[in-house]
């Protein structure tokens, strides 16, 4: 049977046909429906792991236990993950294990536009890169089966346009893999100094032999239009390019991207007079390439910024102009990613405006507070860094700096990374203020449960994180939990922790608008009491906008929050049922 389906939901499926047992990751866009997709098959256990490099860990056991195992992230995500990733490429894989990896070229959703393809290089680690639906899922089942035979772990490196697109798929049936056997192995396992560098004798054997498997595997395939041109290309790269230059040239498909061929690429080459590498991001294709003598034209034609197009392929290849585009008479408005209506973060960085604070931001939806005419948030460096980075500044510029800053992050981003800044601020004798902004879920990727909320990847009831206690276990007396919606009140309380001589944290507790939970009933609307003082545009609710001097509600976009209610110093906002 074949079926339409998503990049990432493909992945799942070649993961269960595969015989996965665990799956352990944390949400990042574009990964993050490969995780969700597993929820529907109760064979496999899987969860949602407080970060990235914990994730890692539980599928690296599962593999040692005998089990396959699968991880998923974004590319900063392996960041996070990188630590045990590079040492179990020493140890290897016992039963499968593969990781996922999703990049995101044009920086759709991310802080950079980073290429994933060094760190299977530098863990050396075999990589495989599939450029539709139907090739997720077989690659994915090929990777466990590589993983083991090679005695590897495997990236699946995706993008975003491989990740969000759907193709067909043909699905079959899971095949039951028994468990491998489980031996102490201190020498393969235990990554001491002693053992580690016996391993990576070792590491370096089987790289020759993946080197010399990427020479004859049906992964790299040639397609010999009998055309003057060629072109080496891998992932969505290989789509486009067939969109742009159908079989006016010849093809290098590298399904594994890492380690490549040298022969084939070498073979390939003499049947052309000329060769192009096609390949977003970094030259990584190209660079090896011209390593082993091939003469290639890539970067100096192609852009490393963003994404590629067929119609960009086709002139940089062909010289030739795609058909002419439509395009509207006037030019199309700008529309700005925004804070939903109803958000509960913009009371916070209402506040945080008003005051004139300097804010170190974090990753997640709050990171919008950087936007106009909010424009609160100074820094957003990775996840976590806004504890971290506050204290440094504070460190930096004195403690009289501290009554004017304060750290800005997400509860599950401050379970992900944020824990660790905390207890550097208090065992260093820091007195920042850090608010956490516990909205009750991991709002950016699209709603998915954390350990604050106390339910599980498939909506389990389970032990729920309490904020409060935490933050005291790790020595932090003053601990205020305060609604951003009462403006009044949380700029009180604001104001008082930025004045203490110690460590504080500010919980600004209120729901995600957006939760089927959260039942604000009715809209707002403007009154003739309205003295056009437009207190209420500084909030950025994308429901109330000017019209000539007058403010106006969208009672279509508005859900009745009634934050503008707290905010209008003249009552001229009214809420109607």
């Amino acid at each position: 049977m074949k079926k339409l389906l998503l990049g990432n939901a493909a992945v799942a499926r070649g993961a269960y046909e595969a015989g996965v047992r665990v799956v352990s990751s944390y949400p990042g866009t574009p990964s993050t429906e490969i995780t969700e997709s597993i929820v529907q098959y109760p064979e496999i256990f899987v969860e949602w792991a407080p970060n990235e490099k914990v994730a890692a860990e539980v599928v690296i056991g599962s593999s040692v236990a005998g089990g396959r195992a699968m991880s998923c992230c974004k590319h900063v995500g392996l960041n996070v993950m990188a630590d045990p990733v590079f040492t179990v490429s020493y140890i290897g894989a016992n039963a499968g294990l593969v990781f996922c990896v999703a990049d995101d070229p044009g920086m759709h959703s991310s802080q950079n536009e980073q290429d994933s393809r060094h760190y299977a290089k530098a863990s050396k680690t075999l990589m495989l890169e599939p450029s539709d639906s139907s090739e997720c899922k077989e690659f994915t089942k090929r990777a466990f089966e590589l993983s083991e035979k090679f005695d590897v772990p495997v990236f699946i490196r995706l993008s975003t346009r491989v990740s969000h697109s759907q193709s067909l798929v043909e699905l079959e049936d899971r095949e039951e893999i028994e468990l491998k056997p489980y031996e102490k192995n201190i020498a393969k396992n235990v990554m001491m100094p002693a053992n580690a560098v016996k391993r990576h004798v070792l590491v370096e054997k089987r790289n020759l032999e993946l080197i010399e498997f990427a020479e004859n595997t049906d992964l790299n395939c040639i397609e010999n239009n009998n055309g003057k041109i060629g072109v080496i290309t891998s992932g969505i790269c290989d789509m486009y390019a067939h969109e742009a230059l159908g079989d006016k040239v010849n093809y290098l498909k590298l399904g594994m991207v890492y380690p490549l061929p040298e022969k084939k690429i070498k073979d390939f080459a003499a049947m052309c007079d000329k060769v192009y590498v096609i390949e977003e991001l970094d030259p990584f294709i190209e660079e090896h390439c011209k390593a082993i003598g091939v003469q290639v034209i890539g970067k100096d034609v192609f852009t490393m910024l963003g994404e590629y197009t067929p119609s960009m392929i086709k002139k940089a290849v062909l010289g030739e102009e795609s058909a002419e585009s439509i395009s509207a008479d006037e030019a199309i408005p700008v529309r700005p990613p925004v804070m939903c209506a109803g958000c509960p973060h913009r009371g916070t960085f209402y506040v945080l405006k008003k005051l004139g604070l300097t804010v170190s931001g974090d990753i997640g939806c709050y990171t919008l507070g950087a936007a106009a005419p909010l424009q609160s948030v100074d820094t957003t460096i990775c996840m976590g860094a806004s504890v971290s980075a506050a204290h440094g500044m504070a460190k930096a510029r004195g403690d009289e700096f501290n009554k004017k800053l304060v750290s800005v992050i997400g509860d599950s981003t401050f379970i992900h990374s944020g824990i660790t800044g905390l207890i550097d601020i208090v065992y260093n004798k820091g007195i920042n203020t850090v608010i956490i902004l516990d909205n009750s879920i991991t709002g950016m990727t699209g709603h998915q449960d954390n350990p604050t909320t106390g339910k599980t990847i498939r909506g389990e009831a389970t032990k729920q994180v309490d904020l409060v206690r935490l933050c005291q276990a790790v020595g932090i007396d003053y601990v205020t939990v305060a609604d951003p919606f009462d403006v009044k009140n949380f700029e009180k309380v604001v104001k008082e922790e930025i004045n203490r001589q110690a460590p504080s944290v500010i919980i600004a507790q209120r729901p995600c608008a957006l939760l089927k939970t959260v039942k604000y009933k009715g809209h707002c609307v403007i009154t003739d009491a309205c003295k056009k003082c437009k207190m209420c545009m500084k909030l950025g609710c994308p429901a109330i906008s000017l019209e000539g001097d007058a403010v106006r509600i969208d009672t279509t976009q508005c859900n009745g929050c009634g934050l503008c209610t707290n905010v209008c110093p003249f009552g001229a906002i009214k809420k109607e049922d």
